[in-house]
């Protein structure tokens, strides 16, 4: 947690500490005795990394030090990955002695799927081991496909979480939990909801072949079903562009592009369906998929017109933040480290815990604030992630 204390109290302290009055602290850094005050005072504000470096040095401590006082990061998710990690190694669940309201596990599914939509991870891994155990007691009671569609949607929330705090093949082991539950249902559309889960931890592991193949048989299955229910556009999207983005990863340009036209297509008459799934969900992927494809230039272009509408609003909190950094990477990738740290910042406010609880994102927040001219508020940042 990044400390409340405005950075000139902070110097104004540690000045203090190093016994200088502020014409000393002023002479030492080149200055005024006026503009310490000010920068004491908060009416001048430490714009550049540069100064506060300059700062921090003439104060004789780190500028991590300066910005946070935090002697290290605790990891919030650690706790909630080992809860998970325990619900899955648990096989033989006791069925209850009295009824199960499956009323009351349904509505704990829908806040959890919820706390993943707002991007709060830590607060999601505390709720998931109690939801599992729930989810399963309620399939030992009642084993039929209501019951098996609620264990299979914790189990691939679990994995979606799980590839949010970078526990890659922990993630795997519950989508493929999820998906050996949803195949022994015989529902297509079951099926479907596990193998979105199962491709993003696929493609976590660098497994991009088999993602691509997964998202794409179940899509296959989903619109080859005879149940005389149309297959759901949401559900035939997200897996569309789960396969666009396994094929990108892998090199496959015209695939990949196949795959985003025929989401693009289904998107058409969606306005914003289930996960978030439309147009701009679509668009999003395209530039995800180009920066795989090295076309950076392309992926930025299309990145600064998706931001400029307000379509792009419609999408969960978590899938904003998640494409923030995303773009982010592909600014890094076109050597604009400007526009990098702004998105990096708009994913932090967008969504704290999308920056702060994954590590995966301390890499390149160490890349976008190392040059000297980068934003306070990215020094900020990394030394609230100890990657100064």
């Amino acid at each position: 947690m990044v400390n409340e204390l405005p950075v000139g109290r902070r110097v104004a302290q540690w000045r203090v500490r190093r016994n200088m009055t502020q014409q000393q602290f002023a002479d030492r850094l080149g200055r005024s005795k006026s503009w310490v005050d000010k920068v004491e005072r908060g009416v001048r504000r430490l714009e550049r990394v540069s100064s506060l470096r300059e700062v921090a040095d003439a104060l004789r401590i780190d500028l991590g030090v300066l910005l946070t006082d935090q002697p290290g990061r605790p990891d919030p998710a650690a706790a909630g990955v080992e809860g998970v990690r325990n619900a899955l190694s648990r096989y033989h669940v006791e069925a209850p002695s009295g009824p199960v309201d499956v009323a009351e596990v349904r509505a704990r599914l829908a806040h959890a799927e919820q706390t993943y939509r707002h991007a709060r991870y830590p607060q999601l891994l505390a709720l998931l081991p109690g939801l599992l155990d729930a989810a399963r007691a309620a399939r030992a009671v009642r084993p039929d496909r209501a019951t098996a569609g609620l264990l299979v949607a914790g189990y691939a929330l679990a994995a979606l979480a799980l590839v949010k705090v970078d526990h890659g093949e922990l993630a795997w082991l519950a989508a493929d939990r999820a998906m050996a539950l949803a195949q022994a249902t015989g529902d297509p559309q079951v099926a479907a909801v596990a193998t979105v889960s199962l491709a993003q931890a696929l493609r976590h592991v660098d497994r991009r072949r088999a993602a691509t193949e997964a998202a794409v048989v179940a899509v296959h299955r989903l619109r080859s079903a005879r149940s005389g229910v149309a297959a759901d556009p949401s559900l035939l999207g997200t897996l569309l562009l789960q396969a666009a983005l396994a094929a990108a990863g892998r090199g496959l340009a015209r695939d990949a592009r196949q795959l985003l036209d025929q989401a693009a297509e289904l998107a058409r008459d969606v306005v914003a369906g289930d996960g978030g799934f439309g147009p701009a969900a679509v668009e999003a992927a395209r530039v995800v998929a180009e920066t795989a494809l090295g076309d950076v230039t392309v992926a930025t272009a299309r990145h600064e017109r998706l931001t400029a509408g307000g379509g792009w609003r419609w999408l969960p909190t978590e899938h904003r933040a998640a494409y923030l950094l995303d773009a982010a990477r592909a600014y890094v990738l076109a050597g604009d480290m400007r526009r990098a740290g702004r998105a990096l910042l708009d994913a932090e406010r967008t969504a704290r815990s999308e920056v702060h609880d994954r590590p995966a994102v301390r890499d390149l927040v160490a890349v976008v604030a190392r040059p000297a001219d980068a934003p306070t508020d990215l020094a900020r940042l990394a030394a609230a992630l100890h990657v100064t």
